[in-house]
C-alpha cells in the first residue's frame, strides 16, 4: 500500500476537496447566510504571492473556495504542471484559512462560477487593467449575470511559479508518485504482486539483434600527421542488444520468452547464440548470408565516448526471411508479442503489415520503433495495445518540432490508434496517455528515478520489456508505467546492456516506499 504516514497526511485534508456539485450543495444557493469567495488558478508551486492572494480573499467572505486548474488545461510550458492536480489540491487544502478546494476540469472557471455562484471572485491585482483582459472580462460578465462581484487583491510584487520552477524546481518525484498511486488506488503491494506474477506470461519478441562492443582506450594524444586522436586499446566489453536485450529483460524478469531475429552468417552469429543460450532463452535465428550481424562499436577514452563505428546493412530482409518471420509469429501460442524495431532489416513498411496480420487474436501487442539515424516510425504500428516512443521519435512520426509535450502525446495517441502510449522523456521521466475522457486523468507523468546516470543506452528496452509484461499481467497502465520507469532507472545506473531482474525493481520499490513514509512522517 501507499505509506500509511503519507496516507494520513492526505486523508487529514481530503474532506476539504470537493466536486463542483458537492460545493454548490454545501454553500447553498444565493442569497445565502454565509458569503462565498472563489479563487481560481494553477497553484503549481505555492509561493508568497498565492498566500497573500488567498488570505486577502478570505477576509472578504465567510467561505473561501480555491479552484485548481486540472492538469490537462495547463499550457504554461512544455513540462507543466510541475505538480499534479491532486497534490496541488492537497497543498491548498492544508491551509487552515482555505475552506474548500476543487479541481476544475474545464478550460476556464466560467462553468463552475455558474454552478457555485460565489458572491465574490478574487483576481490578482495584475489583472486590474483598463480595459480588463479578455478572460477577466468574460469572468466578470459571468458573475454579473447573477449578481456576483469580481474583486482584485492588492499587491506590489508579482511572484511566478514558472520563474521559481525554471530557477530551481524542487525534487518532488516521490510525492508525485505517491499522489498518483493514491488517486489511482494502486499500492506498493499491488506493484510487488504484479512483479511476482510475471512468470505466468509467454512472450514472443521479434526484431533486429545488435551486438554492442564497448572498446575502452587510453588517450595517447593527437596524431602529429592528421587532425585525429591516437588511443591505445585497453579492453573491450561485448553485450548482445537490440531485440535480443528486450528478450533477455523479459526472461530475467521471470516470463517465458521466444526471440525471432535475423543474424548474418559470420563470427558474431556465434557470439549471439552463446550469449542467449547462457540466458536460457529460446531463439529462432534466421540466417541471412547477404548481410552481417549488426555490430555497433563505441570507443571510449578517459570516460568520454569518442567515436561509434557501425557494421550494419539496413536493407529489408529478403522474402524468404520475411515468410519465415511470419510463420514464426503465427505459430507462437504466447500471450504477448513485442516488436522491437531498430530498422536494420526485419521491419520495413513493406513487411510490418504481414507481421501484424500473423499475430493471433487476443495477443497483447507492444512496439518500440527507433529513429536515431534510421527511418523507423512508430505510426507503422497502428492499433497496438502499447507503444513506447521517445520524444524525438514522436516528433519525427508527426513531423512536429514545435508542439508541447502534452499536445504532442495526445496527437500521437490519436494517430497511432493505440490503447496506451508511454512517451519517454529521458531525464524527465515518462508521460503516459490513455483514452480521452478517462478519469481521474487522461494522462499522467512518472518522474525519472535515476540516481547516478552511468549509461542511458538500453533504458528504453528495459522500460518496454517490463511495462509490457506488467500491462499484460495486470491490465493496469499505471502499474505498467511505474514499473517500466523503475526498470529504466536500474538500467541507466550501470554500463552496457545488462538484463534487469525483478529483484532489482522490487528493491527500488522498497526504497521508494521507505522514502515516502519518511517524508510523510
Amino acid at each position: 500500500m501507499v505509506p500509511a504516514a503519507r496516507l494520513a497526511v492526505y486523508a487529514k485534508f481530503a474532506h476539504k476537496i470537493k466536486t463542483p456539485d458537492e460545493l454548490a450543495e454545501l454553500v447553498g444557493r444565493r442569497p445565502r447566510r454565509r458569503t462565498v469567495i472563489m479563487c481560481h488558478g494553477t497553484f503549481d508551486i505555492v509561493h508568497p504571492g498565492h498566500l497573500r492572494h488567498l488570505m486577502y480573499a478570505k477576509e472578504k467572505a465567510d467561505i473561501l473556495v480555491a479552484s485548481v486548474t486540472a492538469d490537462e488545461h495547463i499550457s504554461k510550458g512544455p513540462h507543466r504542471p510541475y505538480v499534479p492536480q491532486e497534490l496541488r489540491a492537497a497543498n491548498l487544502a492544508a491551509f487552515e484559512f482555505v475552506d474548500y478546494v476543487m479541481i476544475d476540469r474545464n478550460a476556464t472557471p466560467i462553468e463552475n462560477i455558474g454552478v457555485i455562484q460565489p458572491d465574490f471572485f478574487a483576481k490578482g491585482f495584475e489583472y486590474q487593467t483598463a480595459p480588463l483582459p479578455p478572460r477577466t472580462e468574460e469572468e466578470a460578465r459571468a458573475l454579473e449575470a447573477y449578481g456576483g462581484e469580481i474583486v482584485f487583491t492588492p499587491g506590489d510584487v508579482v511572484y511566478s511559479s514558472t520563474a521559481l520552477i525554471t530557477q530551481h524546481g524542487p525534487n518532488l518525484a516521490v510525492e508525485k508518485l505517491l499522489a498518483l498511486l493514491q488517486s489511482e488506488r494502486v499500492g506498493f503491494d499491488d506493484l510487488r504482486d504484479t512483479l511476482r506474477a510475471l512468470g505466468r506470461l509467454r512472450v514472443h519478441v521479434v526484431g533486429d539483434t545488435i551486438v554492442d562492443r564497448y572498446s575502452y582506450c587510453a588517450l595517447l594524444g593527437q596524431s602529429p600527421k592528421s587532425p585525429s586522436f591516437s588511443v591505445r586499446l585497453e579492453h573491450a566489453d561485448v553485450f548482445v542488444g537490440g531485440a535480443a536485450i528486450v528478450a533477455k529483460h523479459v526472461k530475467s524478469l521471470g516470463a517465458e520468452v521466444t526471440l525471432t531475429t535475423v543474424l548474418g552468417d559470420d563470427e558474431l552469429q556465434d557470439v549471439v547464440r552463446q550469449d542467449l543460450q547462457a540466458a536460457k532463452l529460446d531463439m529462432r535465428a534466421l540466417i541471412d548470408a547477404s548481410r552481417p550481424t549488426t555490430l555497433k562499436e563505441r570507443f571510449i577514452a578517459d570516460g568520454h565516448r569518442m567515436l561509434q563505428v557501425d557494421r550494419v546493412d539496413n536493407r529489408v530482409v529478403p522474402d524468404r526471411i520475411r515468410r519465415q518471420i511470419v510463420e514464426s509469429i503465427h505459430a507462437d501460442p504466447g500471450d504477448v508479442v513485442i516488436f522491437s524495431d531498430f530498422r536494420h532489416g526485419v521491419f520495413h513498411h513493406g513487411t510490418i503489415e504481414d507481421y501484424v496480420a500473423a499475430v493471433r487474436p487476443g495477443v497483447l501487442k507492444a512496439a518500440d520503433s527507433q529513429v536515431s539515424n534510421r527511418w523507423g516510425n512508430i505510426l507503422d504500428f497502428r492499433g497496438f495495445d502499447l507503444v513506447t516512443p521517445n520524444e524525438r521519435e514522436a516528433r519525427f512520426a508527426l513531423a512536429d518540432q514545435d508542439s508541447g509535450l502534452r499536445p504532442l502525446a495526445q496527437r500521437l495517441f490519436q494517430e497511432a490508434q493505440c490503447r496506451y502510449l508511454i512517451l519517454k522523456l529521458a531525464e524527465r521521466g515518462t508521460l503516459t496517455y490513455r483514452s480521452p475522457g478517462r478519469l481521474p486523468r487522461e494522462f499522467f507523468i512518472v518522474d525519472s528515478f535515476v540516481g547516478t546516470l552511468v549509461d542511458p543506452i538500453g533504458a528504453g528496452d528495459a522500460l518496454l520489456a517490463l511495462a509490457t509484461l506488467a500491462l499484460a499481467q495486470s491490465g493496469d497502465i499505471v502499474r505498467a508505467s511505474v514499473l517500466g520507469s523503475l526498470a529504466a532507472a536500474v538500467s541507466c545506473e550501470r554500463a552496457g546492456n545488462v538484463p534487469v531482474q525483478a529483484e532489482e525493481v522490487a528493491a527500488r520499490l522498497d526504497r521508494l516506499e521507505r522514502a515516502g513514509a519518511g517524508s510523510g512522517a
